[in-house]
This record gives C-alpha cells, sequence and structure tokens, in this order.
C-alpha cells in the first residue's frame, strides 16, 4: 500500500493502466464532499468542517509517513513555500471556501462554476508547463462539459436563461480557480519528498492555515456539538472526501498529467447523482442519462490519444 501511495507503482504502462482505471474511482470519493456539505450545512460551520476534515488526515497519515516526515524535515523545511502554497490552495481555499459559498449558491451554479476548473488546469498546464492537448482532447473535453451542463441545469436550457449569481458564487469561484493552481503546482514544481510525504506536509501547512479561521469562527458562531451525528460525518469526509481522494488524485497526476487528471473533474456531477439516487432516494430522470451519454464518451475521447508535449524554448 505504502508503495502505491507513494507513487512507486504509477511509473510506465502499468501506471498508466492504473491511472485510468483510478480516474474512475477518484469522482466518487469527491462527490462525497458535496454529499456532506449538504448533510451538514445546518449543524457544522463551515470552516470548522474543512478543518477537522484536514487535521484527521493529518493524523491518519502520521502512522504511515510520520518518520519520513521527519526525517526528510531539512527537505521539506527547503520547499517550504511550496508546500504552504499547496495547502493554502488545496485545504486552505479548496477546503473552506466551498461549504461558505454553498451557504448562499444554488447546487446549479456550483456545478456550472467548478465545470470551468478543468479548463483552467488545461490552460496553466499548455501556458506555464508546455502541456498540450491534441484535437481529439480538446473535443472530448467539450464533450464532457456539455454533459455536465445537461446534468447541473436537470437538462432544462431555462435554467441556464434563469441563473443568478449571488456572493456564494465568488466563493465558489476562487475556490474552483484555487484547484486549477493547485493541480498545475502539484504536479510541476518539483519536490525531493515522495508523494505520500509531501501530502503529509501539504496537510500539516494546510491545517496550520485554517486553524486561525477556525479559532474565529468558534468565536463568532460557536463550536459544533460533539455528537456522533458529527462526528460521524467529520469522519466520513476526513477519509473519504480528504485522504482517499487527494491521495488518488495525486497518483492520477503523476500517471496521466494534470490536464487529463483534472478531466475527472466533469464525473463528478455523474456520481454525484448516481450517490443522490441510491442514498437519498432521488429519482433517475432522463437528464441524468443525457448527461452519462455525453460525460463518459466526452472522456474517453480525451484519453485515447498519446498526450503530447509543447517543445520548451
Amino acid at each position: 500500500m505504502k508503495a502505491l501511495l507513494s507513487g512507486a507503482l504509477m511509473e510506465g504502462p502499468r501506471g498508466r493502466r492504473i491511472a485510468y482505471a483510478l480516474l474512475l474511482v477518484a469522482p466518487a470519493l469527491f462527490a462525497t464532499n458535496i454529499l456532506v456539505a449538504r448533510a451538514t450545512a445546518d449543524f457544522i460551520p463551515p470552516v470548522a468542517l474543512a478543518f477537522w476534515r484536514w487535521f484527521l488526515v493529518l493524523l491518519l497519515l502520521l502512522p504511515l509517513c510520520g518518520a519520513d516526515l521527519w526525517r526528510q524535515r531539512w527537505a521539506a523545511l527547503a520547499e517550504w513555500r511550496s508546500l504552504l502554497l499547496l495547502g493554502t490552495l488545496g485545504m486552505g481555499i479548496c477546503g473552506a471556501f466551498v461549504y461558505i459559498g454553498a451557504d448562499t449558491t444554488s447546487a446549479t451554479n456550483i456545478g456550472l462554476i467548478y465545470a470551468a476548473s478543468p479548463v483552467f488546469i488545461g490552460l496553466f498546464a499548455a501556458l506555464f508547463f508546455g502541456e498540450r492537448l491534441g484535437a481529439p482532447q480538446i473535443a472530448g473535453a467539450a464533450c464532457a462539459l456539455a454533459g455536465v451542463v445537461v446534468l447541473v441545469c436537470r437538462g432544462d436550457p431555462d435554467v441556464l436563461l434563469g441563473l443568478r449569481f449571488v456572493v456564494g458564487d465568488l466563493w465558489i469561484a476562487t475556490s474552483a480557480l484555487c484547484w486549477a493552481v493547485y493541480s498545475v503546482v502539484l504536479r510541476y514544481v518539483p519536490s525531493r519528498l515522495d508523494g505520500m510525504t509531501r501530502f503529509a506536509a501539504i496537510c500539516l501547512c494546510g491545517v496550520a492555515v485554517l486553524l486561525p479561521g477556525h479559532l474565529w469562527e468558534a468565536m463568532a458562531v460557536g463550536l459544533p456539538s460533539l455528537d456522533r451525528r458529527t462526528v460521524g460525518f467529520v469522519l466520513l469526509i476526513a477519509l473519504v472526501a480528504g485522504f482517499a481522494a487527494y491521495q488518488v488524485y495525486g497518483l492520477i497526476q503523476r500517471s496521466l498529467g494534470a490536464a487529463r487528471a483534472g478531466l475527472l473533474m466533469y464525473l463528478i456531477p455523474l456520481y454525484n447523482a448516481g450517490l443522490a439516487v441510491l442514498l437519498l432516494d432521488e429519482q433517475l430522470q432522463r437528464y441524468h442519462l443525457l448527461g452519462a451519454a455525453l460525460v463518459v464518451p466526452g472522456l474517453l475521447l480525451a484519453n485515447a490519444w498519446p498526450q503530447r508535449r509543447a517543445a520548451r524554448p
């Protein structure tokens, strides 16, 4: 397990096969974040949810790679700028801003805004690090994006015409943009730490960034109740949407690149709809099938041709 999580098994053709399989798993892990955010909005403050999510992930990581992190502490200190940036973006902003924005905006707006993050990931990767997607990949991404629009609009074009943007959308847009930057920095900024140890260092930075906001929020609105319901949801979001989702995403990036890994974001609304049908007794609708009919072939097309990299000047 440590070999897989550290990325040792992600090299070569075998690693790519593993990455493609994980590409279908990761969206389900990330989708639990949206479900938990909806379920806990009334009794867990947003920054508290983000802080305890990542604090528990850090506690989970320490038995696995705490000794390695201590042995490589000087290498980690030498990379403190990039680690702090990743912790601020991936755990601080992407951790808390979605929960804050969800208080005042709709699920439709969140889905549409976050659908832009793979576009930004591909753009940043191409502009700053020479990663390129050819015409088939662009066509596949466009097809998948169309499927996401169908899903979040529930197959009704009038939903787009009736959209009203509120302050919560600014929180979500900031989070989506920071997720794109996080993804590209994680993939292309070099590190002397192995994947799992680097992730632990990033979590440590993220917890440190979230702590002041958590303390301020606790003084302003109070702490969440320490009951079975709260503990259960925090454990779920930490284990699934924190530890598992981010580890799997990092492994996919290591093998397929930032742009292709970012395309999995298009599957999250599809998985979220499926989980809602299974867990929340929602009904399967025609727009679910139409969205799936666009998203899945789009992702297959986007990953059907070898990735090309632009020549460096």
